[in-house]
Formats: structure tokens, sequence, C-alpha cells
């Protein structure tokens, strides 16, 4: 039996009924559809199929596959949204964390499908999100009343990042357990000390164009940051061949495929991170410290390359099937660096809880990254570090 991001079965009804609630079950198989595959390699066809209808039939409820996903992503930042409109700043953490984990692929949604949407369609949901965002700071401001409104949206930024960290993993916990520690670690993350110095002027994607730098250095770069902003399946080759100045054609002088440049951007990313690692290990002085070292070398990562971040996140699927198990299992084992020095450092923890926590730590860094207007401000990084060592209790000297 199929389970949809959120872990409750997917029953579908049988042919040829007429559920009163079939638009609920459209959209719970589209969800665990787009989730699960990708939102790009999924067809209306196989969404019918998911809830035995024709393919005519579904075309009833929703224009199209952008409609459905439009929908899909605005029910579930409805339903926060009015979870939040009912929470209360005492139990705002163990509210968000039961709506996060009965929506547990939101996230992953958000981040990863969201771009292939309308503009329309993110206007209106970039509405929703910013009124979300706008009722948890004053949950926030109402507990602490002495923050600042930017220190404020930066810990409601920061909550709802260790909220969708759960859609980025498949761990779990017998309940109440995992609802308690999500919910304990928003509320530490909404605790967190927390000083920025005042946004400095500037565009935060502006980037030096270094005059010498390879025609094959600048496709990967240019390519890199068009398949994080439209998605690699809503890139083309003239698309990248326009970035760069030539015709996208000549593209293949230096890469057989499309699928070679993504290859080669999230191998870099890869490689990067486990080089930052192993600086950090030759400098640490003992397990604590080596945490410590990671988390900051993980912060300068993250902030200097927001487009391998989002591609390390979202694109692995359009990956050939031995390059997405290598990238696979390159990820899983940085991950598990982290959580082998957190359970040196506190051998109480449960080693699950353990890496729940590391996975909340690095999406905090991972979504205010890719959040344009805090790079803007250079206090931004050394601030959700703080935060995310909170987290880890290895709080920063």
């Amino acid at each position: 039996m199929a389970h949809g991001p959120d872990g409750q079965a997917l029953i579908s009804p049988a042919r040829g009924t007429r559920p009163a609630n079939r638009r609920e079950l459209i959209v719970r198989a589209a969800t665990d559809l787009f989730y699960r595959k990708g939102y790009a390699t999924v067809g209306m066809g196989e969404v019918a199929e998911a809830v035995a209808i024709g393919p005519s039939a579904l075309y009833r409820h929703f224009r199209g596959k952008q409609d459905l996903l439009a929908t899909v992503v605005g029910d579930a930042l409805g339903a926060v949204d009015a979870r939040l409109a009912a929470s209360s700043s005492a139990d705002v953490g163990v509210r968000l964390a039961g709506f996060a984990l009965e929506h547990r692929g939101i996230g992953v949604l958000w981040r990863r499908e969201a771009r292939h949407l309308s503009a329309d369609n993110r206007a209106e949901l970039r509405v929703v999100t910013d009124r979300i965002v706008t009722r948890l700071t004053d949950l926030i401001r109402e507990r602490r009343p002495t923050l600042g409104l930017a220190e404020a949206d930066l810990l409601a930024r920061s909550a709802l990042a260790v909220g969708i960290s759960a859609s980025f993993h498949s761990l779990s916990l017998p309940e109440p357990g995992f609802t308690n520690l999500l919910g304990e670690l928003i509320t530490t993350t909404i605790d967190a000390p927390i000083a920025l110095a005042d946004p400095m002027s500037g565009n935060p994607d502006a980037a030096a164009t270094v005059l010498t730098r390879s025609r094959r250095e600048t496709i990967l770069v240019e390519a890199s940051k068009l398949f994080a902003r439209n998605g690699f399946a809503g890139v083309s080759m003239d698309d990248i061949g326009a970035a760069v100045g030539i015709a996208g054609p000549s593209v293949y002088n230096h890469f057989p495929a499309k699928t070679d440049i993504l290859t080669a951007a999230m191998f870099r990313g890869d490689e990067w991170l486990r080089m930052g690692m192993n600086r950090a290990f030759a400098q640490a002085t003992d397990p604590r410290d080596a945490l410590r070292r990671l988390l900051r070398s993980y912060g300068e990562f993250v902030f200097e390359n927001p487009d391998l971040i989002q591609l390390l996140i979202s694109e692995s699927v359009h990956l050939p099937e031995a390059d997405r198990h290598r990238t696979r299992v390159a990820q899983h084992s940085y991950i598990a660096e982290w959580v082998h020095l957190a359970d040196q450092v506190h051998p109480s923890w449960d080693h699950s809880a353990a890496r729940i926590r590391v996975q909340a730590a690095q999406t905090i860094l991972n979504e205010i990254s890719l959040t344009p207007q805090f790079r803007m401000n250079p206090a931004v990084e050394s601030a959700v570090c703080v935060i995310s060592a909170e987290l880890l209790a290895i709080q920063q000297d």
C-alpha cells in the first residue's frame, strides 16, 4: 500500500465510484506523486490512475497539471496559516510541529516544485507565505517583546525552516516523541539568542565577473543559476547558451548533454562540502570543536553558493540513476559525519533524534541562504549559525 509524505496510507476509491471527497483524494495523490517523483516527471494520467478515474474526469476538477500543483501547495500553505492564526506564543512550537508532520511534503514541494508555477500563481502564494511569516513574527515578538522586527523575522523564518526540515528526510520517531522533539527544536529556535546589524545595501545576487573564466566554467556557473531559478526541466540548452552569449548548440562543445552540466555542478557541490569538512576536522581539538567548525564551514558554503545548495536540495531527481545514487550516497555520508560527532558530544541522545537535529540545523542555513533579502546583511550568516548551534547544543563561542 502506498503512503503519502505525511505517512498516511493512500487508499484509492473503487473505479467507477464518485466519492464525495474526490477533490481531496486527487490533491493527496498529487502531493504524494509530486513529492516522490518530481513535478516534471508526473503526468495527469498518472494522478488520475492513482485515484481510479479517467484523465478527462480529472480535468473537471483542475484545468491542468500546473493548476493542480498550485492547489497542492496553496492548500497546504493555507492550512499552516490557519494553524498559526489559532496558535498562541506559548504553544506555537508544538502546534507548528504537528502541522509540519501532518503535511510532511510541503517543504519539498515549495522549495523544489513551486518554481514550475506561473508568475501569477507564485505571486498569490507569496502573499500567503508573507502572511505566515508575519503571523509567526508577531507571536515571537509577543513572546520576546524586546526583539526588533528584523530579529523576530529571521527567527520566524528559521522556525519555519525547522518545521519543513522533516520534508527532506524519511526519519521517524514513535509519537508523540517526534512531534515533541520537532516542537522543542522550533521553540529552541524561537528562543535563540540573536543580534543583527543594520542591512547593507546592494544586490544579493550580483557576482563579480571574472574575465579569465573559461567558457566551460562560464557555462557551468550560468547553467547552475538557471537550474536553481527555474528548475532543471524548465531550462533549455538555448537558455544556457543565451546566458553565456553563445548559440545553444555550441554548449555541446563543452558538455555532451544538459544532464552532464547538472552532474558536474552537483559533484562540485559535494566535493566542496567534503573539502570544508576535512579542513574543519584537521583544525579541531575535540568532537565538540569539530562540530562547531563543521557548522561554520557549512554556513560559509551555503551563503557563498546558494545556487549549488538549491541544486543539491532539489535537482538530484533529474540525474541519471548512477549519478543520482552517487550523489545520494555522498550527501548521506556527509550528514552521517555530523551525526557521528553529535553522538560523541551528546551520548545520551537517541541516534535518530540526533540526525533529526542535524537536518533541522542544516535546513535553517539552507533556507535562510536561499532568501535573497538576508544575503544583503553580512551579520545573518553568523546569526543563523548561532541558531543552528542551539539546536545541536554546541553553542558557539
